[in-house]
């Protein structure tokens, strides 16, 4: 039965998101505004092109993973009407909806808007989801519950001027222990709790660990801080992202993330910079509400027959694979392993069910792509199991080498160059055919993405996959790249795995053999398969797997990639997370404009700080458009206004805007009152005038069709 869209309850702000994603979409599809331009749009709403044509992926915006029972029903209720009747779960705690025409997308958006949900800033050049340990609120290891924090920093920055169109994407997370089960070492800010005693007094805190990532060049996070307390972390998380949206590379895509920024200036010159932000912010501190997210009650016992002890060997091996004590005596949370973190509606309808029915109402998707449920009671772990059961769901082995993670890979994503999904599939079924001792929780993960940059996290994984091709005469090969070693070996110790050798991808379970048989005959002394890895080094897995990437004898199957039953045929899409495109500076100036049009609604909404940064970026953007039309590179922000300075400051150019850095940049040491905040934008509107007035002479010289490749439609 479909769930009721009570459309009643749609907020203010997601009723402006729709409508204009509603208009935005009529004027792409008159051929009114231009396909690049509208792709960058586009995709700040969640809307994010798929490999098939005319179809889109929906990406749902999930903070911590957090869902209600009615939120998935809705969300299967949506799929079914919108796309493929499937729910994918991500590894940053999203889920995703495919198949999804470009007209409904808004239609999906009133949905989830209905039942608190968003699909604002879930992907594009943005602070995406906030990722979370699951178990935060519950973990025994746990010094205070992260959720609250998780959850201020979420909404903080939702609808934020300074995420809105930043040079790259931004993906922080919070761990909720020393353990580090949400992996802070590769995210671009990560948070771990502690506690610090001051004056006598307990203070809440957390280690900050910022510029990490993975992707095509894995770069692990430096610590900024030992100890921030609480109260300062968004703070310093907002004076980061603008010190980043200044000096951030923005042409060149392979540079343009924070962990380049920070390995360039320095962690110190980095942190230098972000406390000189500091100073402009309109706050200084900012206290966090403990009491913003409301920990469900669980079921009753009284309210559900209690079933007798099982005695099947499926249910013991799922009581320790799948099930943890929590902190809260007599309760346990059950992990729901999802394969390829796929969900068909209809199943998702009576997973709802159960997890209300045997849980506290708070389901966690976990970066694993599984779910976990909380403040289940001991004597309905069986009512629970059987109910699992008779829908699928009860599959042990969570957290084991049988549960891959693997990204979408060629099934849906323009980038991909395998199929994640297919060979996901077949290493699962072939760890549980020969490998039964390890369906229990151990550190042998195996992780698969579709290309280099890592969606399904391989680089933190014990054996990693991602795709990738060998050339044999005119045949192009299906191959998997082989990565060792990665993740987190113990508190504090972080490893990137090492690429070994490049095998084609039929060649994996043999390769995964290999490497299992190996550990168990020589790895026996080491506390794990990490330790054994870094005791052995990548020369020796090399020298092991060698045999493996011979292709003087191919089979016939082995020029096809799995899943499908024809030769491989490679087609790589064009991705949309950046890419260079064609535009006019007309287009940019009126871009220009439109930020001066969000500062003066800000302002007359008596948000000064939300006023200054819109005018900032108008000042910016109206300064490159200039720059573009002398061809004059455009790599960074603070490169623009000295560039700027430099190429029309003049005579005749400009007289009176001299130092003009300076006067943009007074954004970074003035704080934002009413007063300064009207200077302020004032001076937006007099440069944007002149740069109006400057380009006009520039028109009647023939100028304004001149066509410029850049990249300030990345996406």
């Amino acid at each position: 039965m479909e769930a009721k869209q009570d459309h009643n309850k749609i907020i203010k702000a997601d009723q402006e998101d729709i409508a204009e994603l509603q208009s935005r979409i009529k004027l792409f599809k008159s051929g009114k505004e231009d396909e690049e331009r509208f792709k960058l749009y586009r995709l700040t709403r969640g809307v994010y092109g798929q490999r098939q044509l005319g179809v889109q992926m929906f990406r749902i915006k999930i903070p911590y993973g957090r869902l209600s029972s009615d939120q998935l029903r809705a969300i299967a209720d949506l799929s079914d009407k919108y796309a493929s009747c499937n729910l994918h779960l991500t590894t940053r705690q999203d889920i995703q909806l495919h198949y999804v025409r470009l007209e409904d997308s808004p239609e999906i958006w009133k949905g989830l808007s209905a039942n608190g949900l968003t699909g604002r800033e879930a992907c594009g050049n943005t602070v995406r989801n906030l990722t979370c340990s699951p178990t935060a609120g519950i973990d025994p290891d746990e010094p205070f519950d992260v959720t609250p924090y998780a959850h201020a920093m979420a909404y903080h920055f939702l609808r934020h001027p300074v995420c809105q169109e930043m040079g790259r994407k931004i993906k922080p997370c919070f761990s909720s222990s020393e353990k580090d089960t949400a992996f802070t070492f590769f995210h671009d800010f990560g948070f771990i709790p502690r506690v610090k005693q001051i004056d006598g007094k307990e203070v809440r805190g957390f280690k900050v660990l910022v510029g990490g990532g993975l992707g095509a060049v894995a770069i692990p996070a430096e610590c900024a801080y030992d100890f921030l307390p609480e109260d300062e972390i968004i703070p310093f998380t907002e004076a980061a992202l603008r010190v980043f949206d200044r000096y951030g590379e923005r042409e060149k895509r392979q540079k343009a993330r924070l962990k380049f920024l920070v390995k360039k200036l320095g962690i110190e010159a980095f942190l230098n910079l972000v406390n000189q932000e500091r100073n402009a912010l309109p706050y200084k501190k900012v206290a966090i509400d403990k009491l913003a997210v409301k920990e469900n009650t669980p079921v009753d016992l009284d309210d559900i027959p209690i079933s007798p002890p099982l005695q099947d060997k499926n249910y013991q091996l799922w009581l320790k694979s799948n099930v943890i004590a929590q902190k809260q005596k007599t309760f346990h949370g059950v992990y729901i392993k999802v394969q390829l973190g796929d969900i068909k509606s209809d199943q998702a309808r009576q997973l709802a069910g159960i997890i209300k029915k045997f849980s506290s109402d708070d389901i966690r998707i976990t970066i694993d792509q599984n779910l976990l449920i909380r403040f289940v009671h001991a004597a309905y772990l069986p009512n629970l199991y059987q109910s699992l059961k008779e829908i699928g769901f009860a599959d042990a082995g969570y957290d084991s080498t049988a549960d891959v993670t693997a990204c979408p890979g060629t099934d849906t994503c323009n980038l991909a160059v395998t199929n994640s999904t297919g060979l996901a599939v077949k290493i699962e079924e072939y760890i549980r055919e020969n490998y039964p001792e390890l369906l229990h929780p151990n550190e042998i993960k195996v992780k698969i993405s579709g290309c280099m940059n890592a969606c399904g996290q391989h680089m933190i994984a014990a054996i990693g996959f991602h795709g990738s091709s060998i050339k044999k005469d005119d045949l192009v090969v299906p191959a998997m790249q082989i990565v060792l070693g990665g993740g987190a070996i113990s508190p504090g110790d972080y490893r990137m795995a090492d690429k070994i050798i490049k095998i084609p991808t039929r060649r994996v379970l043999l390769a995964i053999d290999i490497i299992l048989n190996d550990f168990w005959q020589h790895g026996k002394q080491h506390s794990n398969f990490q330790h054994y890895y870094q005791h052995r080094q990548k020369k020796y897995f090399y020298t092991l797997l060698k045999p493996l990437a011979s292709i003087e004898d191919l089979t016939e199957s082995e020029l096809m990639d799995w899943g499908q039953d024809h030769q491989y045929k490679q087609a790589i899409g064009v991705g949309e997370c950046a890419g260079v495109i064609l535009d006019v500076v007309g287009t940019i100036i009126k871009d220009a404009e439109e930020k001066l049009k969000l500062a003066d609604k800000y302002y007359a909404e008596n948000s000064f700080p939300e006023s200054r940064y819109h005018a900032y970026n108008a000042h910016v953007v109206a300064a490159k458009a200039l720059l573009l039309s002398e061809d004059i590179k455009c790599n960074t922000q603070i490169g623009i206004l000295e560039d700027f300075e430099k190429h029309f400051v003049g005579s005749d150019r400009f007289k009176d805007w001299k130092s003009f850095p300076e006067k943009v940049l007074q954004i970074s040491h003035i704080s934002p009152d009413k007063n300064n905040t009207i200077e302020y934008l004032n001076q937006a509107h007099r440069f944007f005038n002149d740069v109006l007035a400057f380009r006009s002479t520039s028109v009647q010289t023939g100028r304004d069709s001149k066509e410029i490749i850049h990249s300030y439609y990345k996406a």
